[in-house]
């Protein structure tokens, strides 16, 4: 057999300070033979293929620029959604997943959309959903890392690979919502952007458009992801296609006979739009791009690139560092319990700072109830007094009340008095009378019509004066 020579780095022993710098005390040998460790990037393709892949695609853009449609001519199916209206009183991320299988390889993949975005009258905080949600992703893996018993190669990864822009098809410049949107997601995902629904604009229109577009994106420092060159086996035809950006497409699931083929297109009264026509649109380009060249870079990107920088502030943010003052390296421990000491003391100051807000709350409510006791005491006295003057008053009147009283039940009883005795000596002169009457009418009936002249009025002392005279008498009866 003829022998083989395999290089390798074989890592001496070394010191310390050479432990600081990989790749110092390390040399190149041969090997006397095979060894069969050549065969990794068989293991890790078929330990990849088994896994599976994941991949997760953002699509930010107005209500009707033709985003579901352009995912289902990407990956030449058909999703499962419900059409956006363009009544949605906020910004709204919807997320879908699906698992595709081509060949021997699954794929899982991730589709989300912006419901609403750019149909509000104020869209000044459009962007913020978005972000939100991104970084809801990136905290998620991250609480995920920092867990003691992790399980990442189960972990269902549902960070952001590639965000889609599109763009309307306008002609003129890109929107100030584009501008700020793009400039707040530049750092936390990779942005392509793609001009929708090409077909609406001419050639020529849309070669100024493409020119306008990555002006603007210059000039206001917007950075889009640019397709990797360091690859020698992709950094031609990458570096080719960045001068595209941003791609021009059209999306549609119709197929329709061109010649002897099916192919997706668009009818229109004016001909047909051949969606994978290079010369009709960039769909192709971007579907060479995302998918069938970049999309491990997209993955990589998003993990190396936007993740590290949001897991780094993270850190920062909780007090953990690479190095201390003196450039030393930092241990979990020490950092920790740096951290758990600062900790303990602003708990402790605050805890201070809240019992002398209480203690001073309470001064002023003591003080405050003091004053009210005092207001209620003089009230009180001020009750009372009035009081006992309306009782006095009350007493007087009962007093005067009580003699007028008194001497009304004299009065009344003298008065019964009197009027027993004027009833008693009534009585008498009235039985008087009936007697008195009785005799004159005894008298009268022995003359002639002398009931009459009685009951006529008479009086029985002019009676008695006509019986004394005959004569008058007889007249008067005669007259009668």
């Amino acid at each position: 057999m003829e022998k083989a020579y395999w290089l390798f780095s074989l890592c001496l022993p070394c010191s310390v300070e050479d432990q600081e710098q990989p790749g110092e005390g390390c040399r190149t040998v041969p090997l006397a033979g095979h060894v069969g460790f050549d065969s990794l990037p068989d293991q890790l393709v078929n330990k990849s293929v088994s896994q599976g892949f994941c991949f997760n695609i953002l699509c930010v853009g107005e209500t009707g620029l033709g985003k579901s449609t352009l995912m289902d001519t990407l990956f030449n199916t058909k999703f499962e959604g419900e059409p956006a209206t363009h009544t949605q009183p906020g910004v709204q991320l919807r997320s879908n997943t699906y698992d595709l299988q081509e060949s021997n390889v699954g794929l899982k993949l991730t589709i989300v959309s912006t419901v609403g975005f750019g149909d509000q009258i104020n869209k000044e905080d459009s962007y913020k959903p978005i972000v939100e949600f991104i970084d809801a992703q990136f905290e998620a893996y991250l609480q995920e890392e920092l867990k003691i018993r992790r399980v990442l190669h189960t972990y269902h990864d549902s960070r952001i690979h590639a965000c889609l822009y599109f763009i309307a098809p306008t002609g003129h410049s890109l929107k100030s919502l584009d501008l700020v949107t793009m400039k707040k997601l530049d750092s936390k995902v990779n942005i392509i952007p793609i001009i929708a629904k090409s077909d609406a604009i001419s050639k020529s229109e849309l070669t100024k458009f493409k020119i306008k577009i990555t002006s603007e994106l210059v000039s206001n420092g917007v950075q889009i992801y640019q397709f990797p060159t360091d690859d020698e086996s992709v950094a031609e035809i990458n570096g080719t296609m960045n001068a595209h950006l941003p791609f021009a497409v059209i999306g549609s699931t119709e197929e329709l006979k061109i010649g002897n083929k099916m192919m997706k297109a668009r009818q229109y009264p004016w001909g047909t739009v051949q969606v994978e026509n290079e010369a009709h649109c960039d769909f192709v380009k971007l579907r060479e791009m995302l998918i069938r060249v970049n999309m491990d870079d997209l993955r990589e990107q998003t993990h190396s690139r936007h993740y590290e920088l949001y897991r780094r502030c993270k850190l920062e943010e909780m007090g953990f560092k690479d190095t201390d003052p003196d450039s030393k390296p930092f241990s979990l421990q020490e950092t920790y319990e740096a951290k758990r000491n600062e900790f303990l003391g602003e708990l402790q100051k605050k805890e201070e700072e809240m019992r002398q807000m209480f203690v001073q709350r309470v001064k002023e409510k003591e003080a405050e109830l003091k004053e009210a006791e005092k207001e209620l005491h003089e009230k009180f006295d001020r009750l009372k007094k009035l009081h006992q003057d309306e009782k006095k008053k009350l007493e007087d009147k009962k007093k005067s009340l009580d003699d007028e009283v008194n001497a009304f039940k004299q009065r009344k009883t003298a008065a019964e008095l009197l009027q027993s005795q004027g009833s008693q000596a009534g009585g008498s002169q009235t039985l008087k009378r009936d007697k008195e009457k009785k005799n004159q009418w005894k008298v009268a009936s022995l003359f002639p019509s002398g009931g009459y002249f009685l009951s006529k009025g008479f009086k029985f002392s002019n009676f008695l004066s006509l019986c004394a005279s005959p004569k008058n008498y007889n007249k008067s009866e005669s007259s009668l």
